[in-house]
């Protein structure tokens, strides 16, 4: 039976058409590919296109710059190049196979061979492709009966391919808990074998990985299973099975409080408070990240919601709040306002120039929170009792 692709908006992309006329789609030259594929039959929206082609990147790039669409030869070694279209990148891939693979990177030969192509992909799901045109859909592996029944199963021999990028031992997980239910033992348990394997991987690549899985549907339940299975024990040790009745309780809290799920907080939840420096610079997150990470579990303060959230910001305050078990509801919705007073108002006052200025001014923002943020007129009146106080003493 021949299964075509649903109508989807990404389809109808300002763009799209041309971009897949331009690399020979009517020809059979080029097809849409994995994730678009895939998220498409699950009725899930789409953000990135991908296609994959048999025409070589030389040829991709004579054909687009003919066509005045902007090449970009992002992975040129790889064989990708983006076409920047008036929607937006699309990444177009030259079929390729593997011609070696250390567990971390590949050398890659180009092929015209479909099946080739989906062969040295990692899952079934994810091998997926779709005639442009008429949207008839190419199965070689079995994509479809384990996308039916939510189902991640590595193309072949899951050890073969663990082997080939150790990666792929995390995104058998990710994918898992974004788009699993009966989960596939082989996978499981070649994972578990191979779980050492990941010290061999970048961190950053670590990292991108575990904040990626952090936020999927069902984390909570994953991360369970992978601390159980000792998946986390050689790059992130610190995610025990604590963590994960952390990370469990955490996801609560933001279900309950209509909080999106965050990778930053939920990773602040699942290590203990005194980790968070060194799993920051572990996984070489930004500074930002790394700053956040610390903050988050440093409590919900003294002030209430809506102070804290003015002094450290609205970010870090709800990390604050929901990893603390507090309320949330005053700074959902809320932005906090800028102070309406200056050292210049001070002077004005009678105060000399210099340190107490800015103590007094502190003192002054601290009742104008205290007071729930008052407009500016009752912020000269808080003004005028201390600096009339500090002057008479």
């Amino acid at each position: 039976m021949v299964l075509i692709l649903p109508a989807a908006a990404w389809r109808d992309r300002d763009g799209l058409d041309t971009l897949a006329r331009v690399l020979g789609a009517a020809d059979g030259d080029s097809r849409y590919v994995g994730g678009a594929v895939r998220d498409t039959l699950l009725g899930i929206d789409v953000a990135d296109v991908d296609i994959a082609t048999r025409l070589p990147p030389q040829e991709v790039i004579a054909r687009l710059e003919d066509a005045r669409i902007k090449a970009v030869p992002t992975g040129l070694t790889h064989g990708t190049i983006t076409a920047v279209t008036p929607a937006g990148p699309i990444e177009v891939t030259t079929l390729r196979r593997d011609v070696s693979t250390d567990g971390r990177h590949a050398i890659i030969a180009y092929t015209d061979d479909w099946r080739e192509d989906a062969a040295r992909r990692d899952f079934t799901i994810n091998a997926l492709y779709a005639d442009p045109a008429t949207g008839k859909i190419f199965d070689y592996f079995g994509g479809l009966d384990d996308l039916a029944a939510r189902r991640v199963r590595f193309i072949g021999d899951p050890l073969k391919r663990i082997a080939e990028d150790h990666l792929r031992i995390l995104r058998f997980f990710r994918f898992h808990a974004r788009f699993g239910t009966a989960i596939d033992d082989a996978g499981l348990d070649a994972c578990t074998a191979r779980a050492n394997d990941l010290m061999a991987l970048s961190r950053e690549r670590v990292a991108s990985e575990v904040l990626k899985l952090l936020i999927a549907a069902n984390a909570v339940p994953v991360v369970t299973l992978m601390v159980e299975r000792g998946i986390f024990r050689a790059v992130l040790p610190e995610i025990d099975a604590d963590g994960a009745a952390r990370l469990a309780l955490l996801a609560e809290r933001e279900r309950a409080a209509g909080i999106a799920p965050d990778p930053i907080r939920r990773l602040a939840m699942t290590i203990a408070s005194g980790e968070a420096e060194a799993v920051g610079a572990r996984l070489k997150l930004s500074n930002t990240d790394r700053k956040r990470l610390m903050a988050a579990t440093a409590g919900p303060g003294t002030e209430g919601p809506q102070a804290l959230a003015y002094r450290v910001g609205i970010t870090v305050a709800t990390d604050r709040l929901l990893i603390a078990g507090e309320t949330v509801a005053p700074i959902k919705d809320w932005t906090p306002p800028s102070f309406p007073f200056s050292g210049g108002a001070l002077v004005e006052r009678g105060l000399r120039k210099g340190p107490d200025v800015a103590a007094m001014l502190r003192q002054v923002e601290t009742r104008w929170i205290a007071e729930g943020f008052p407009a500016a007129a009752r912020v000269a009146v808080i003004a005028d009792e201390l600096v009339a106080g500090a002057l008479n003493s």
